[in-house]
């Protein structure tokens, strides 16, 4: 077995259970791509099991810090069941789950998502990707399905010294005579009923993270009676239904209107979609194909006002290098939306970007306000949804983070 050993004094994380080993730790030793190796303090003294990889800053990932633990085919079967069997204890409204979410589930680079009878996996860490075979089959066996794409496209494969990897892992030959299996799933959350493509989708093919956050949109929309919603980088329109639902239950769907914005046309067409397989009125939903902060501005200089705001841009800061620059865009946005919300008016704000903290994300909106000449109540902090968790060992996994604010009249 080969062995890692860690500079003086850079066990301190590791004794605290946290799963990364940087490549300024290590005063010696290695291991091939994804290789299981032991990690021991500088003294000597047993630290963990950790797959290897030559290429990453993040030079290696916790399997176990249990030294009689094997790291073999057994230890993923059971990793991957004790993951699956959590989800049932979960409050999820949606065949749409995610049952694997890397380290905060002990399986660090793996994000396995379920829609309905499909799975969808990312295989983003050079340890998960040595061992992909024996996972795609736990993950077959514990859920009882036939069914496995990858979908591991994610820039951070690059990191890892991996080429990027999409198609079906199981299941995806056709019977002759048959069509192959789709790409074109459905899934019901909450209420609704909504579309998406494992192959061509963001993610895994959507954001289920924001699951319970539309819901709670849903609710303020319906408890408030907001008319005049805006829902900013909508993708394929989950908040858009969401406010639709809400405008309908508060009994102003008549005169209520929803409008979206986006810069990706197919995720627009999607978003009309959603609006029809609902139900809904497609005259109270207006979809813009534009860039988010010129339709702010633009917004503002016709003296326009709403009701609501959903601010759910994409990743700014991908690391902390990011976070300078990712700051000014986070602030930029949010302070165009408070000054175009209405006294009384509600704002769903987000950051997705794990380089900014949940502490950081709160004051680019406070100085946002200050900036807006707008201050504001936060009614609720928000994350992602439970079966995307944070564990107590792992505090990066709070990575999606929300703000409700309602402005002051």
């Amino acid at each position: 077995m080969k062995t890692l050993r860690l500079r003086p004094g850079k066990e301190r994380s590791l004794l605290r259970r946290h799963p990364w080993i940087f490549e300024s730790a290590i005063a010696k030793g290695g291991g091939d791509s994804g290789e299981t190796v032991r990690v021991e303090s500088h003294e000597g003294q047993f630290l963990a099991w950790a797959a290897y990889s030559p290429s990453s800053r993040i030079r290696a990932r916790v399997w176990s810090f249990d030294e009689a633990q094997r790291i073999d085919a057994p230890f993923f079967i059971a990793a991957c069941a004790r993951s699956i069997i959590a989800r049932a204890r979960f409050d999820i409204q949606s065949d749409g789950v995610r049952l694997v979410h890397g380290e905060s589930d002990g399986l660090p680079g793996l994000i396995v998502d379920r829609y309905g009878d499909t799975l969808v996996a990312q295989f983003t860490s050079a340890g998960t990707e040595r061992w992909k075979g024996v996972i795609a089959d736990a993950l077959l066996r514990e859920t009882g399905l036939a069914k496995l794409y990858e979908r591991s496209d994610a820039s951070v494969r690059a990191l890892e010294g991996l080429p990027p990897a999409t198609g079906w892992l199981r299941g995806g030959e056709a019977r002759p005579g048959e069509a192959p299996p789709p790409l074109e799933l459905s899934i019901h959350e909450h209420q609704w009923r909504l579309t998406l493509n494992i192959a061509e989708g963001h993610k895994t093919g959507f954001y289920l993270d924001q699951r319970d956050s539309r819901k709670r949109f849903a609710d303020y929309a319906q408890r408030l009676g907001f008319r005049h919603v805006l829902n900013c980088f909508c993708y394929t329109g989950g908040f858009s239904v969401a406010a639709l639902a809400g405008l309908r239950a508060a009994g102003v769907a008549a005169d209520g209107h929803v409008t979206s914005i986006d810069s990706s046309g197919p995720a627009l067409e999607r978003a009309r979609a959603h609006v029809a397989l609902n139900g809904f009125d497609p005259n109270r939903a207006t979809f813009l194909d534009a860039d988010v902060n010129a339709s702010l501005r633009q917004f503002l200089k016709e003296g326009q006002r709403f009701d609501a705001i959903i601010l759910d841009p994409p990743k700014f800061a991908p690391t902390a290098a990011h976070a300078e620059r990712a700051a000014r865009a986070y602030k930029d946005i949010n302070r165009l939306a408070l000054q175009l919300l209405s006294p009384g008016g509600v704002l769903f704000t987000f950051s997705c970007s794990g380089g900014i903290s949940a502490d950081l994300f709160h004051k680019i909106v406070a100085s946002a306000g200050a900036d807006a000449g707008a201050d504001g109540y936060i009614l609720e902090r928000l994350g992602g949804a439970p079966d995307h968790p944070m564990t107590l060992e792992f505090p990066e996994g709070e990575y999606l983070k929300g703000l409700v604010v309602m402005r002051k009249g």
